[in-house]
C-alpha cells in the first residue's frame, strides 16, 4: 500500500525539476535545485547518474538539506540506500530498477515513485506500494531509453490507476496544458528548467501555466489565445 505517514501527506507533484549538471556550462545540480525552488517548484529529485559514488551522498545531502529549509520535497534518483542515508523524502525508481521490497526498505514514510509505461505496469507499481507514477509522453535526449507513451497511452494509464501521475518527456510551457488534460496530476521537467537562460523564471513560468490550467489564477499574457 502507498505510505500514508507525514512525508506522504507532502506529496506535490504540481512542477516537478529533476536536477541536471552542465545543460548551461558551470550550472551544477545543486545550481539548478536552488532555481527551481526559487521559481516555485513544488517538488524536486536529484538525478545525477553521471555523479561517482564518492561524490552522490555528500551531494545528496546537500540537495536535501536546501529542500528541507524551503519545504519542498526532494527526492533522490534509483538510490533507496542515499535516500535513507541522507534522509531525503524518499526515492525515485526506473523501470529498470526492480521495485519489489522498496516499500519496505523506505518505511511508511518516505515517498516511493515508480517509472511506467503501460497500464499493467500502474497496477504492479500500485500494488507495490508505490504514491506517484512517472510516464513519459514524448521522446526526449535526457531519458533516449525510455518508451514515450503520447497522450493517448496516458489516458489510458490514468483510467487505470487511482495513483497520481507525473508525466515527463517534451514538457514545456507549450505541452503542460496537454498531458494535465490527459490525466496527468503534475509536470515534471529536466531540461526546460535545466537548460534555461534563467531556470528561476522558466520555473516560474511553468508554475503559473499549470496553476492557470487548474483556474487557480489567471493565465499568463504570453500563453493566452
Amino acid at each position: 500500500m502507498p505510505a500514508e505517514g507525514r512525508l506522504r501527506e507532502q506529496l506535490r507533484l504540481d512542477v516537478y525539476v529533476l536536477t541536471s549538471a552542465d545543460l548551461v556550462v558551470g550550472r551544477d545540480h545543486l545550481d539548478v535545485a536552488r532555481a527551481a525552488i526559487a521559481g516555485g517548484a513544488t517538488m524536486l529529485q536529484l538525478r545525477a547518474p553521471e555523479v561517482s559514488q564518492e561524490r552522490l551522498l555528500p551531494m545528496a545531502r546537500s540537495f536535501v538539506a536546501l529542500c528541507k529549509q524551503a519545504g519542498v520535497p526532494g527526492i533522490v534518483n534509483d538510490r533507496i540506500d542515499v535516500a535513507i542515508a541522507c534522509d531525503a523524502a524518499g526515492v525515485h525508481l526506473g523501470q529498470d530498477d526492480r521495485p519489489e521490497g522498496a516499500r519496505e526498505a523506505l518505511g511508511p514514510d518516505r515517498i516511493l515513485g515508480a517509472s511506467i509505461d503501460n497500464p499493467a505496469q500502474a497496477r504492479e507499481a500500485e500494488v507495490l506500494g508505490a504514491d506517484y507514477l512517472g510516464v513519459v509522453v514524448w521522446s526526449t535526449g535526457t531519458k533516449p531509453a525510455a518508451r514515450p507513451v503520447g497522450l493517448h497511452g496516458l489516458q489510458a494509464i490514468a483510467r487505470t490507476t487511482a495513483l497520481p501521475i507525473v508525466a515527463i518527456g517534451g514538457i514545456d510551457t507549450s505541452t503542460a496544458g496537454e498531458v494535465l488534460d490527459a490525466g496527468a496530476s503534475g509536470v515534471a521537467v529536466v531540461s526546460a528548467v535545466g537548460a534555461s537562460f534563467d531556470p528561476v523564471a522558466a520555473t516560474r513560468s511553468l508554475v503559473r501555466v499549470v496553476a492557470a490550467r487548474r483556474g487557480r489564477i489567471a493565465a499568463p499574457q504570453e500563453h493566452r489565445g
